[in-house]
């Protein structure tokens, strides 16, 4: 069975449709052509704005214009992570699979965060036994390079009072919440040295196998990060003498877990053997580390390869292992009165060294305002006695709570009409866009939610068949439900 012909079948159909379109971060213009193009092949005005967002409208179906006008708000990009082998996310559609209850790709990212989303707005808008108020749907650009769709969105683009989000990845949840983030970006241009290649040898260190994840909704796993245990790597071999970095890089993503990495080492011939003892006895010790989280799947690859014409100097190399051994990464503290939800942690996603320059970039997260500033400071204070350059950037701030929401009660009390349950009403540690939009929109009332996803951001990213029709269903059931103008 393909996937196109699972039910709902609109919500699946669109959602195939947007496999076939590639569409990573920051390659967005395609797929905002087609959702406009789509928009207007069913009736509905279709647009994009200034920021590369695309605003839909469809009126009130009789009987429904007394409500207040409801926003359906997703984003169109998605994390591009291949598991192994070439795939161009600039250029290649996502091939899909079913297994079981699941469907998963071929190889990389679903997509389903938040494709899975935008098919159900798409279909919102498609499906003329749908009754509902009036209607905007919004599709954001980029939301998983900085939100720069959200940040771009001017007022008075929206008219509704009432946005629902279907960027949440836990059926039967309701999110009013989320913490803020805030970029840390490192750089450092230095003079690269010229290598003797007599009695060197060099190798590559490729370091993968590990699971990754969501750097917001799975950094409380303890989840290993290949930059972490690639500086520890490096820190023992360069200790030895057995190791001259030339280059090195890790990770892809600043909300993502980094799950490999790989490093270019001059190794002297006489240290050869021992240079293979230490990697081998680091990989037993990182797969016992974590032999509970990473299941004993954690590899390191040493393969010869030319002898590189420069490195880097000593002061530099070791600064830079320095700074990633003693930079936090995970979490930092939980939110005191919610003991089970992440408050502040920390993401040390890219690392990108050689060729004369190092780039480091980290995502620093907190529902705490004051908790995120001091932990950039902390980050930004590492970095600095290393040597480099450190910018803040790509801040925003966390949604608050809005506990008395007429919205969520709505919500909750149709939920439980449906099935027979109260959904859960959370706060999350993940980005979501509603806080960025609330500041634009400040007397707008929101929530989010969505069907179940697992592993969003990493090549094992899987979504619940079964939680679709689910979502949906209450998708459609809450537009009839939306509060009436006073």
């Amino acid at each position: 069975m393909e996937i196109a012909e699972l039910s709902p079948k609109l919500v699946w159909k669109n959602f195939y449709s947007l496999t076939r379109i590639p569409r990573p971060s920051g390659h967005t213009a395609a797929v905002a052509q087609y959702l406009v193009e789509f928009g207007k092949s069913i009736g509905v005005e279709a647009f994009i704005d200034k920021a590369g967002n695309v605003v839909m409208r469809k009126p009130a179906t009789p009987g429904y214009e007394n409500l207040e006008t409801a926003i359906l708000q997703a984003h169109m990009d998605m994390v591009p992570q291949p598991l192994d082998g070439p795939h161009n996310f600039e250029t290649d559609p996502i091939e899909t699979e079913i297994r079981g209850d699941w469907v998963y790709a071929k190889g990389t990212t679903l997509g389903a965060d938040d494709g899975m989303g935008v098919a159900a707005a798409m279909a919102i808008l498609e499906d003329k036994s749908v009754e509902h108020g009036p209607l905007e749907v919004l599709i954001t650009a980029d939301e998983e390079t900085g939100m720069f769709g959200a940040r771009g969105l001017e007022a008075g683009t929206l008219t509704g009072k009432y946005l629902l989000n279907l960027d949440s990845e836990t059926e039967g949840e309701i999110t009013i919440g989320c913490a803020g983030g805030q970029d840390v970006e490192c750089k450092l241009e230095y003079d690269e040295i010229d290598v003797n290649p007599e009695g060197m040898k060099a190798f590559k260190i490729i370091m993968d196998g590990m699971r990754g994840g969501h750097s917001g909704l799975e950094i409380n796993e303890g989840r290993a990060n290949a930059n972490k245990l690639m500086a520890r790597l490096l820190s023992s071999l360069i200790d030895a003498d057995c190791a001259w970095l030339s280059s090195w890089t890790g990770g892809t993503m600043r909300n993502a877990i980094p799950r490999s990495g790989e490093a270019v080492v001059l190794v002297p011939s006489s240290k050869e053997e021992e240079f293979k003892s230490i990697v081998n006895e680091r990989l037993a010790i990182y797969n016992e580390e974590y032999i509970t989280v990473e299941n004993g799947q954690i590899a390191i690859n040493i393969e010869p390869c030319e002898v590189p014409s420069k490195a880097m100097p000593d002061d530099i190399q070791l600064n830079l292992v320095n700074a990633i051994l003693a930079a936090h990464d995970g979490v930092l503290r939980f939110i005191p009165t919610i003991p089970h939800i992440v408050e502040t942690s920390s993401n040390l996603a890219i690392v990108k060294a050689g060729n004369g320059s190092i780039e480091v970039y980290l995502l620093a997260r907190s529902s705490s305002d004051t908790m995120k500033a001091y932990l950039c400071e902390s980050l930004a204070s590492c970095f600095r006695l290393a040597g480099m350059d450190v910018e803040l950037v790509g801040g925003y701030g966390g949604w608050q709570p809005n506990t008395s929401s007429p919205l969520v009660a709505n919500m909750s009390a149709v939920y439980e009409k449906m099935y027979g349950n109260k959904p859960k009403v959370e706060v999350c540690h993940a980005g979501l866009e509603c806080g960025i939009i609330g500041v634009t929109y400040p007397e707008m009332d929101m929530a989010s939610f969505g069907p179940t996803l697992e592993s969003p951001h990493t090549p094992s990213e899987r979504c619940y068949i079964p939680s679709v029709e689910k979502f949906y269903a209450f998708v459609v059931e809450m537009l009839k439900n939306i509060p009436a103008k006073n």
